[in-house]
């Protein structure tokens, strides 16, 4: 059987359970009946739900990540309490993810060991990884992740077919390349990047970006990223999502939204990145990584100005 065709089997099947728990969890809220909390509100998405989803989707399969904006739009339009948004992200982008899996692995090209290997090293990372990565502090993550992913984008402006090349025609590094896989060692620097990497997602801080860095560091070609990346998110998030179906710690109208509103989304973005040229895919991918610097580098300046107390909450 095609490898690829089996590892989609797989992760078809694994959503396949989670959508039946997800289904099942809102028939029998909506059977119950009685007051509303926000795991049981079976309402149908308002406008503003599905439109969220439609937008954060559409960039997190350009390579951007959906779950920054989805938390600051819940955080500035008081959506979801804080302590349900991981819930609500995780249950309703999973099928989205799942979606940009099957579209990227059918479409880019991408060596099957290197896909597979990545893959499994990030599911590992996620999974053996969580119990150490969880005792770092978060923000040390964010400025360390931050300032590499600001050095990464410099080394890819000014590297060989890079953004300075194709204004210039000069060339300051010979780094890149078109090659839809890797071997020997550094075959074995990308399992041990997306292990950590899958670690990280754990503390919240995003793989895509990271992820694409290493990919083009390597040599492959940057639209190799995008099947490995999705791939490695779309394993991690439907086991993850049914836990928290479980606990009731998520909202079900917005996560609704994010689902219904983002495939759409999905399907669309990801028809653009398909049809673009080289150039043009290299000019996107240092945006997006040093979008996710500041983003990062932000996001831990904020974090360390804010009020002790409030530092505390926002770790509960």
């Amino acid at each position: 059987m095609d490898p690829i065709k089996m590892l989609l089997a797989a992760l078809a099947t694994i959503n396949t359970g989670f959508t039946a728990i997800w289904g099942r969890a809102m028939y029998r809220a909506a059977k119950a009946g009685g007051s509303r909390t926000p795991a049981t509100d079976t309402r149908f998405p308002n406008a503003e739900h599905l439109f969220g989803g439609f937008v954060t989707n559409f960039f997190d399969t350009l390579g951007i990540g959906s779950y920054a904006p989805t938390t600051a739009w819940y955080k500035i339009r008081k959506i979801v309490n804080d302590r349900i948004i991981p819930g609500t992200m995780t249950v309703g982008h999973n099928l989205a993810t799942m979606v940009q899996t099957f579209i990227y692995t059918k479409l880019v090209q991408v060596d099957i060991t290197t896909l597979f290997s990545m893959i499994g090293a990030a599911i590992c990372g996620a999974y053996l990884g969580a119990g150490v990565v969880a005792k770092w502090p978060k923000r040390n993550i964010q400025l360390g992740m931050g300032s590499a992913l600001l050095v990464a984008a410099t080394i890819m402006f000014i590297s060989d077919g890079g953004p300075l090349f194709q204004m210039t025609g000069v060339t300051l590094l010979p780094v890149g390349g078109n090659a839809i896989g890797v071997t020997g060692v550094a075959l074995v620097i990308a399992i041990a990047v997306n292990f950590v990497l899958g670690a990280l997602m754990t503390l919240g801080v995003g793989l895509y970006a990271p992820c694409m860095v290493t990919i083009y560091l390597l040599g492959m070609d940057p639209k190799a990223a995008f099947p490995i990346m999705m791939g490695s998110c779309a394993f991690l998030m439907p086991v993850a999502a049914m836990a928290f179906i479980r606990e009731r710690s998520y909202s079900n109208r917005p996560a609704l939204g994010l689902t219904l509103g983002g495939i759409p989304g999905v399907l669309i973005a990801a028809y653009w990145v398909v049809s673009m040229n080289m150039n043009t895919i290299k000019w996107f991918v240092c945006a997006v990584v040093l979008y996710t610097s500041i983003s990062m580098l932000r996001s831990a300046f904020v974090e360390s100005n804010a009020p002790a107390a409030e530092r505390v909450g926002a770790e509960a």
